[in-house]
């Protein structure tokens, strides 16, 4: 997750029925663009919030975050933890390190947001780094895990509130002060935050794009919403300038979710390193999935869901997808330099 600068504008649209009224807010955030479009015509009738005060909630809601879990803002909480300052935790600080382990736990380990010094030394952190000898890999594995954390922060909390990194090591001989990385399911989460503020004001037709999607409802013409696939092209870094598909989002609300290793990534002597690190070997993966978009009940989980299948590749993500009854995926993979794509039953993917 980047720097958040917010700088929001509306506009409005009108809908397929008398009583709706579509707006879009959009603004910069996250270190790129944000997108929220909603229906004024909410459960109750007309939403009784202005659409003014709504564009400065979500701003509100989007800097909180970047103030507490931008690994790239350097005065958030999370970069003054990471830095071994004690910190008082907010309640987004204290709600995503619950979900960082649910995550761990459902993944056995494959996305784990306390293997921050292994994306460091890849460059693919908060650092520059890159190419690290295998040795610099075994060190910082040892070091590395939300296996050596707390499973409750709360317990780690002291009396007045304040967090000191050290409390939230399991054993009092770990001198290794943790470091933590929520990029895994930061956007995912943030989709969640801001769509839960528009639940509260009785929205229900909603889509919340930060750089990851939540929607619910209808779209204005009383459709399901649709997203395009990207095709995993590498270096494709422009969303939505080569599509390999359109899917259109099941009723109710969804996380939609896409991760691969065709934006991220660099070359060394012929070979490609991706964005990718398996936490449980310290390497970037190497396999034939490209990408993987996932459905899911909530845009954290979808997130966290993308990243699982790109860290265990093709026929894992199929196994653990068909066995998923919430979720359902699109895997895209080479087969011998062809693109391939495997979807689940309930995933339709549209041609172009």
């Amino acid at each position: 997750m980047r720097a958040c600068i917010c700088m929001a504008v509306i506009a409005a649209a009108v809908g397929c029925a008398p009583s709706d009224r579509y707006i879009t807010i959009s603004g910069y955030a996250q270190g790129g663009t944000y997108t929220v479009k909603i229906n004024l015509n909410g459960t109750d009738g007309m939403i009784k919030v202005p659409a003014e005060t709504v564009r400065d909630s979500v701003d509100a809601i989007l800097q909180n975050i970047d103030s507490s879990l931008s690994g790239y803002n350097r005065n958030s909480l999370l970069s003054r933890f990471n830095a071994g300052r004690t910190v008082m935790p907010d309640s987004l600080f204290i709600d995503i390190y619950g979900h960082a382990l649910r995550v761990y736990d459902i993944t056995s380990g494959a996305v784990d947001v306390a293997s921050a010094l292994l994306y460091d030394i890849w460059g693919f952190g908060f650092t520059d780094d890159s190419m690290p000898s295998d040795e610099k890999v075994r060190q910082m594995l040892a070091i590395s895990g939300m296996g050596r954390l707390r499973d409750d922060i709360s317990k780690a909390i002291s009396h007045d509130g304040t967090l000191e990194p050290a409390a939230l090591l399991v054993s009092e001989a770990d001198t290794v002060l943790p470091r933590l990385n929520y990029n895994a399911i930061a956007q995912g989460y943030s989709c969640d935050v801001v769509a839960r503020y528009l639940y509260s004001i009785g929205v229900k037709d909603m889509m919340v794009e930060i750089g990851e999607i939540f929607c619910d409802g209808k779209n204005p013409q009383g459709k399901p919403w649709t997203l395009g696939i990207d095709r995993p092209v590498d270096g494709n870094n422009d969303p939505g300038a080569q599509m390999h598909g359109i899917f259109r989002v099941p009723e109710g609300p969804h996380g939609v979710v896409t991760s691969g290793n065709y934006r991220k990534f660099y070359m060394r002597d012929g070979k490609k390193y991706s964005h990718t690190i398996d936490p449980r070997t310290g390497y970037p993966v190497c396999h034939s999935l490209l990408s993987a978009t996932i459905v899911a009940p909530d845009g954290m989980l979808a997130d966290a869901y993308a990243t699982y299948c790109m860290v265990i590749g093709l026929e894992a993500s199929k196994e653990f997808i068909s066995s998923s009854p919430e979720v359902e995926g699109c895997l895209i993979y080479d087969d011998g330099g062809a693109f391939c794509t495997w979807c689940s039953d309930g995933f339709s993917l549209e041609s172009i």
